[in-house]
């Protein structure tokens, strides 16, 4: 039987779990405490029997304190495994852009300097890493920012972000399990500004565009989000994974929440805005 360690198993790690349970695999999973059927990470001696048993092993834990937990201490039991490695990285590897399209070839660098690290350690390792733009999906989208008043606009005429739905994440780690190891964009086919995605979502529900704040008003997490301007390109992922989009723009991907849960989000009552980015 195919077996899945994943490190981590929080918003889009869970939904990889759970399509391929779906598909007979044992899998098993970690959190910090070992909530809900969870190995705790602490706890080396049932990990180190997972990764002894897994056929595959998938990290989603970011770096903290510089250093990437699951490689700092389990990156020699992981050295060792003949299992599939992969891991759920970011599109902030490659800085700011000016804009500008960025592909797997693109140079590191940038402010993220301990998630830069990790990328490169796991590719090191043989792993598939995966790097994920902004990700939205159900219950974590524009839709739920506007509806709840969280939602701003900033005049950056300029700035383009991309995006990525969570189940063409998912999608995408599944096509990866026979592909060779390397970095991989997981990314939609249409960056644009936040302000566009924020606008159609209010359409979607019926209001008002929020109104436009100055950068300065933003959290220093918020600004430095708006600081990196750049285009990922997805084509390696299309060409070799054979990977297909269910939502290659945010316009399909947001229609489609929208239907799913159009009676929670369109009864909610708008909050006071917000400055903060997410």
């Amino acid at each position: 039987m195919a077996r899945l360690l994943i490190f981590g198993l929080g918003y889009t790690a869970e939904r990889i779990a759970a399509a391929l349970a779906a598909q007979g695999w044992h899998v098993s999973g970690t959190s910090r405490d070992g909530r809900n059927g969870t190995i705790a990470f602490a706890d080396g001696q049932a990990i180190t029997r997972e990764i002894a048993l897994a056929t595959h092993i998938l990290s989603s834990v970011p770096p903290a304190a510089e250093q990437d937990p699951v490689l700092a201490t389990y990156g020699a039991q992981l050295a060792h495994s003949r299992a599939w490695l992969g891991y759920l990285s970011s599109t902030g590897v490659y800085g700011d852009a000016a804009g500008a399209w960025v592909d797997e070839s693109a140079p590191i660098r940038g402010r993220r300097g301990a998630r830069a690290a990790a990328d490169g350690a796991w590719l090191a390792l043989g792993a598939r890493v995966f790097r994920l733009p902004g990700i939205y999906g159900p219950g974590r989208s524009a839709l739920d920012r506007v509806a709840e008043g969280r939602a701003h606009r900033v005049d950056l005429p300029t700035q383009v972000f991309s995006r990525v739905h969570v189940d063409d994440i998912v999608s995408g780690v599944l096509a990866a399990r026979d592909a060779p190891a390397g970095a991989y964009n997981l990314s939609d086919d249409e960056p644009c500004g936040q302000n566009e995605v924020i606008a159609f979502a209010a359409a979607l529900l019926g209001l008002a565009p929020p109104p436009f704040v100055a950068l300065e008003t933003l959290s220093p997490m918020a600004r430095a989000f708006y600081a990196e301007n750049r285009r990922v390109a997805n084509g390696k992922a299309k060409r070799v994974l054979g990977w297909q989009l269910r939502y290659p723009d945010y316009r399909v991907g947001l229609r489609a929440l929208n239907a799913m849960t159009r009676p929670t989000i369109a009864s909610a009552a708008p909050a006071p805005a917000s400055t903060d980015q997410r």
